[in-house]
């Protein structure tokens, strides 16, 4: 197969408005997109299938939350790591499905997982982390804070279901708005926050990263603890208000 200009690959895999859409994570903006366009570009001269490669980016992600089992920095460090691949591999699966035109309902629901499991895995690897692998407050925790995100990601992918269901059309960006002035307001100060980021994966093992360095000069686990307590805290904040903006928007109306 001859080599694709990156040029020409770009024009297909990041077609106008896909790097500025909502759904766009920070870091696909900021540099994974740019790698994973070279990345692309070779997984093109395999024989992987857009599948194929979803399923060893869910592997990435169950792994980065595994990893924080591993005592010290170097647990921190492997988490990230891990995290980073289950990115660009998140990036790479659909890119390859775009150039290739090989969609199917299978890879929507390999890549949904995928999600699910990579934050579940770092949740409960953290408060897992947090209590030296005993049974304490911070497992629990980490737990919470696991089942919180599933509610998270869940409330919003039945959104979908209770659409189609209903036999109306995808949601569109406009439709999430809240109908009531004063809950938009609330919901654009939440934005500018960016709370809801702590409930990610990936922010999530870059802040337990700065926590492993704080512990490292402290000895102990102080750092980790506080923010095992401060994300569950944040996830189980979120929920309730999450699901009260799906109601009062317009998504399910």
């Amino acid at each position: 197969m001859p080599k694709v200009q990156l040029d020409e690959l770009r024009h297909v895999i990041h077609p106008p408005g896909k790097l500025d859409s909502r759904a766009e994570h920070w870091a696909g903006r900021m540099y994974m997109r740019a790698l994973s366009l070279r990345v692309t570009r070779l997984m093109l001269r395999t024989r992987m299938s857009p599948n194929q490669i979803t399923t060893v980016m869910v592997v990435a992600g169950v792994l980065s939350g595994v990893a924080l089992l591993v005592p010290g920095l170097l647990g921190a460090v492997l988490s990230v790591l891990f995290m980073q691949l289950y990115l660009l591999l998140d990036c790479v699966d659909g890119e390859v499905a775009r150039w290739r035109r090989q969609f199917s309902p299978l890879g929507v629901y390999l890549d949904r997982l995928g999600a699910y499991l990579a934050d579940a895995a770092v949740m409960v690897g953290m408060g897992l982390r947090a209590s030296e692998l005993g049974i304490d407050p911070y497992v629990v925790a980490g737990l919470a804070a696991a089942i919180g995100v599933l509610l998270l990601k869940s409330s919003s992918d039945l959104v979908h279901v209770a659409r189609a269901d209903s036999g109306m059309e995808k949601a569109t960006d406009q439709s999430v708005v809240p109908r009531s002035s004063g809950l938009a307001r609330v919901r654009r100060l939440a934005s500018s926050v960016q709370l809801h980021r702590l409930c990610n994966g990936i922010e999530a093992t870059l802040l337990l990263l700065v926590t492993a360095l704080v512990d490292m000069a402290l000895g102990d686990l102080t750092a980790t603890r506080i923010a095992t307590i401060v994300i569950t805290a944040v996830v189980w904040l979120l929920v309730p208000a999450h699901i009260v903006s799906i109601v009062a928007s317009s998504r399910l109306k």
